[in-house]
């Protein structure tokens, strides 16, 4: 979020994504056009220079065969987004699901692809070419395998954008479900208790019994101190990730036990099947976490301050509402942008939500999710965005990662308790805004959540706990002051933060001070 900017920079995005310029946004077409899709290893290539040279890959500024070669290698699945003809005032109306204008040009944009791949495929239906449905953002999920589709989708004046949904690099071979191994490659290690934590180093014991991380310290962010004024009642925050595990009783039946009261929690889904050229296929997903990464980011942010001995949350108090959009943190496949999409409309459809938080991204953009970012930030929502953490395939690739650089978002990474250097696999850059003490330089412990079962904590770093804590704190101020904007709300936490009066090109604001952000009026 560039809040001295943000109103002007924000006008300027969306009438430039709403007017067509194709000299401006399309690489030169070769001449004569390729017939054969580019490879996996040069797409990837093509997407990893792009990332090294400028830190990013925009799929409107590839060229209409780049495009078509992401799809065939992998799941067919474009996403196209689409506007009037005429009339558009540089922004996505409330209501374009209903609007006449917006439904018509829905109709024609969706006409025209069939009519295209019908040329190649005369026994194409529309059941068959939408891959998934959306009611809401004025966007269709299409199944393309013509490069002359791209092509005139890219030559009318009713589109606005068309990406292939299921392509990053290094992605697995499976579009349909990553395994084992890729889940685990890409930020899922199941969450399961930490052994040998110490007592009074490693964590403090409060007086009902739970466990403090020893990153709520009072020196790192005034967290404890913080609680004396607030602890995040009559807030909700929303997190999108891979769900809360059903096994987890603090965050189910005894979500509301000792200080903790007088609070709900929701687990949804949002994740879509997968399809097959249209075609749904297995099994309705459920909110149930797969990964472990859901879980402890809900623990990190707002788990019970209870009497069964686990640790608690950043806002213990505040309501919570977990979704699962995705297989892992990693955003590589179709259903995962559509389900991460869908999430952010949810949320921007709930007045009741006030905080997104999200610890999961991707290396190259995606305009639909960014039309649904821009969809709940125009309803009010703080949106917390994860600044990167590192696999060891993609170190040292970009800074901030998508979509934690857009304006809309606040980017927040990690970093150690020397207070100046970043955690090992965290990603930092001039788009951070907030740093959240995550990792100890003597013994890399990482901060206390929640496991998948059990009291027992478990441990999790990176820019994702950093995120869901930052979430947690914004929780805290919000609940003290509930009658603020979210501008003022972050007007409180930058003048509550170590680099206030100079931001860091790394760190940004840097660390909040959340008990002087719930005790100290910001002019």
């Amino acid at each position: 979020m560039r809040t001295p900017t943000l109103s002007a920079a924000l006008a300027v995005l969306l009438l430039a994504s709403c007017q067509h310029q194709p000299d401006e946004q399309l690489a030169p077409q070769p001449t004569p056009d390729p017939t054969e899709a580019l490879s996996t290893q040069q797409l990837d290539a093509q997407i990893m220079s792009d990332l090294r040279e400028t830190g990013r890959f925009d799929w409107n500024q590839a060229s209409a065969h780049v495009v078509w070669s992401a799809l065939t290698r992998s799941d067919y699945v474009l996403s196209v987004g689409y506007q009037p003809a005429a009339g558009c005032a540089g922004t996505i109306p409330a209501d374009a699901a209903s609007n006449p204008a917006w439904q018509q040009a829905r109709a024609q944009v969706l006409a025209l692809i069939l009519a295209e791949e019908q040329k190649a495929h005369p026994d194409l239906t529309l059941e068959k070419l939408v891959a998934y449905q959306e009611n809401v953002l004025p966007v269709l999920d299409v199944t393309v395998r013509e490069l002359s589709t791209i092509k005139a989708l890219r030559a009318s004046r009713l589109v606005r954008y068309a990406e292939p949904m299921g392509y990053e690099p290094n992605r697995p071979a499976s579009t349909a479900s990553k395994g084992t191994a890729g889940l685990t490659s890409s930020g899922c290690d199941n969450n399961t208790a930490t052994p040998n934590l110490v007592a009074g180093s490693d964590y403090t014991v409060l007086p009902n019994g739970s466990k403090s991380s020893w990153n709520q310290a009072d020196v790192y962010h005034g967290m404890r101190a913080a609680w004396s004024q607030s602890t995040g009642q009559g807030v909700k925050v929303l997190i999108i990730d891979t769900g809360c595990s059903s096994g987890q009783e603090n965050l189910g039946s005894a979500f509301n036990q000792g200080l903790s009261s007088g609070r709900t929690i929701e687990r949804l889904v949002t994740l879509p099947r997968a399809t097959v050229f249209g075609i749904p296929y297995g099994a309705a997903e459920t909110p149930d976490d797969g990964c472990g990464h859901g879980t402890s980011m809900a623990g990190a942010c707002a788990a019970p301050r209870g009497t069964d001995g686990a640790s608690v949350g950043v806002a213990y108090n505040a309501s919570l509402i977990t979704v699962r959009a995705a297989e892992d943190v990693f955003l590589d496949g179709s259903r995962e942008v559509k389900g991460v999409s869908d999430a952010y409309v949810l949320a921007g459809n709930r007045a009741d939500v006030r905080i997104i938080s999200m610890s999961m991204g991707r290396l190259t953009s995606s305009s639909q999710m960014t039309d649904a970012i821009r969809y709940a930030y125009n309803r009010g929502k703080l949106i917390f965005c994860a600044a990167g953490t590192s696999f060891d395939w993609s170190a040292g690739l970009v800074s901030v990662i998508y979509p934690a650089t857009l304006p809309e978002a606040v980017a927040v990474t990690g970093v150690k308790d020397n207070l100046t250097t970043r955690c090992d696999e965290c990603h930092v850059g001039a788009d951070v805004e907030f740093a959240v003490v995550m990792q100890r330089t003597s013994n890399d412990l990482r901060a206390l959540s929640l496991a998948m079962t059990g009291d027992a904590p478990s441990t999790v770093g990176g820019s994702s706990v950093a995120t869901a804590s930052m979430a947690g704190m914004a929780a805290l101020v919000w609940a003290r002051y509930p009658t603020e904007t979210r501008a003022q709300i972050m007007s409180r936490l930058v003048a509550a933060s170590s680099n206030r009066n100079a931001r860091s090109s790394s760190f940004g604001w840097g660390r909040v001070n959340v008990a002087a952000a719930v005790g100290t009026l910001v002019n």
